[in-house]
């Protein structure tokens, strides 16, 4: 009798331990727990920790809620220029209804994957090529919208960001962009170089109309250059002109000297703009060195007055006649 109660007591324990075995399950801190009761779902869903069921009417099924990246495959498409691309970029999604991924729908991640490819072509037909290389933010949104309006409300799946990983363009289309760009840089580079240029003749005709004021700078021009000439050591030097004597020809002439004014745009605000742009400075702050510039500036020389010539009289400048021949002895 006593070791019927023993085998009975050993039996009853075993069936307890195996009922609570079946009876409590852990859900973990990123899942939750669904419990199917006679096949029908509870509308409670179990929270991470552990839970109790029925051994025998309940069935608990695990969702897991963390956030998935799903790589979508290559789709080849034709833009709305007609060229030929292929794109393929990733999905980050997570499960926020765990009751509708798991009722109503079969796999929820197969049905991701096949609604975000079908999206994928579907944009790449309403974009222009330049949108997708150089507006891919736009693109990324439009993908997020539309894969999110389709799977967040009848399949509780929400989409957090859509990427576009890369755009393959057929390689006749790579050589017409690489032309592009190239002419593109050429155009600014001659562009720059005209307005350089431009600058610079500014620069050197007011270089010149201040040197032009005082005939002892246009002397020191003329020496210095003379000095850079004869460190060539050429055997050949030819001098010009002096400067005084081309002055003299010009106060002769009795035109107006227009070298006693300065040119009326002597571009000094467009090149100090353009220093201001490459030290990235506003060009507001340009405008105290081009003050100072001015203030810098050689001043004008004073034009030396003409000492009058007295003339003589008359009487001092005639000639005196001839004297007569004296006749010869014979």
């Amino acid at each position: 009798m006593g070791e019927a109660l023993i085998g009975l007591a050993a039996f009853v324990a075993a069936g307890g331990l195996i009922v609570f075995s079946r009876s409590v399950r852990q859900v973990k801190q990123y899942e939750q727990g669904i419990v199917y009761r006679f096949g029908r779902v509870l509308p409670q869903t179990r929270k991470p920790g552990l839970t109790i069921i029925r051994p025998v009417a309940d069935k608990l099924v695990k969702v897991n809620l963390q956030q998935e990246a799903m790589p979508v495959p290559a789709q080849e498409g034709i833009t709305r220029d007609n060229i030929s691309v292929r794109v393929d970029a990733v999905v980050y999604f997570r499960v926020v209804d765990p009751i509708k991924a798991m009722v109503n729908v079969k796999n929820y991640l197969n049905n991701v994957h096949q609604q975000a490819q079908t999206t994928l072509r579907s944009v790449i037909g309403q974009c222009e090529m330049d949108e997708l290389l150089s507006e891919r933010d736009r693109v990324n949104k439009q993908l997020l919208r539309i894969i999110d309006d389709l799977t967040e409300g009848p399949w509780g799946v929400k989409v957090d960001r859509v990427e576009i990983k890369d755009v393959s363009l057929p390689e006749g289309m790579k050589r017409s962009i690489a032309r592009q760009a190239e002419a593109e840089r050429e155009r600014r580079a001659r562009i720059i170089t005209a307005d350089g240029e431009y600058q610079a003749s500014k620069r050197l005709a007011a270089a010149a109309n201040i040197m032009a004021r005082d005939p002892a700078a246009l002397q020191l021009r003329l020496l210095q250059t003379v000095v850079e000439v004869a460190s060539e050591k050429n055997s050949t030097l030819v001098m010009p002109i002096p400067v005084e004597l081309l002055r003299f020809f010009d106060r002769g002439s009795g035109l107006p000297r227009a070298a006693d004014e300065l040119p009326e745009d002597t571009g000094e605000a467009e090149v100090a703009a353009a220093e201001a742009a490459i030290e990235h400075k506003p060009a507001a702050d340009a405008q105290p060195a081009i003050a100072q510039d001015e203030a810098l500036a050689i001043p004008p020389v004073a034009p030396i007055p003409e000492v009058p010539i007295q003339e003589a009289p008359a009487e001092d400048l005639a000639v005196p006649p001839n004297p007569p021949a004296t006749p010869s002895a014979p």
